[in-house]
């Protein structure tokens, strides 16, 4: 099996990916999708509703080089025509380990830029705990 859907296994087992059209939709509409997968042999139809789904979003929509049949036995299917990453970084992980990833520059450097935010704002939270925590942002008692 390919590297690319180990990654897709991978976030299936940390529930890192919604799999399906219905629990797809759903992430796209609740702007949790990060990067959209359409099998390579998936109908026309379900290509324009998986763009449809990241309409005038950040979100990222790619047709991979794997049919539904490699797809879904990643996953433990039969056949799975659309998968979401709802993380960044696996989404990344994703596209660098497909076969022609030279084609998708444009999604890795826009998953890129929104894992270094993301890990930038977990690391300004656990600070912000951290003072919270020791007292440095409190105000002198008089």
């Amino acid at each position: 099996m390919d590297k690319a859907l180990h990654y897709l296994a991978l976030g299936k087992k940390a529930r890192l990916v919604e799999l399906g059209e219905e629990p797809v939709g759903a992430a796209a509409r609740a702007n949790h999708a990060r990067l959209i997968v359409v099998a390579s042999d998936a109908s026309d139809h379900t290509w324009r509703r998986a763009k449809s789904f990241v309409a005038q979003t950040e979100q990222c929509c790619i047709r991979t080089p794997f049919t539904k049949d490699a797809l879904g036995l990643a996953v433990g299917r039969t056949e799975l025509a659309l998968a979401a990453f709802t993380d960044a970084a696996m989404a990344l992980a994703f596209l660098k380990a497909l076969p022609d990833s030279g084609a998708y520059s444009a999604e890795m450097e826009s998953l890129d830029k929104r894992s270094k935010r993301i890990q930038k704002r977990k690391v300004e939270a656990k600070a912000a705990q951290r003072n919270k925590q020791f007292g440095k942002n409190r105000s002198p008692k008089k």
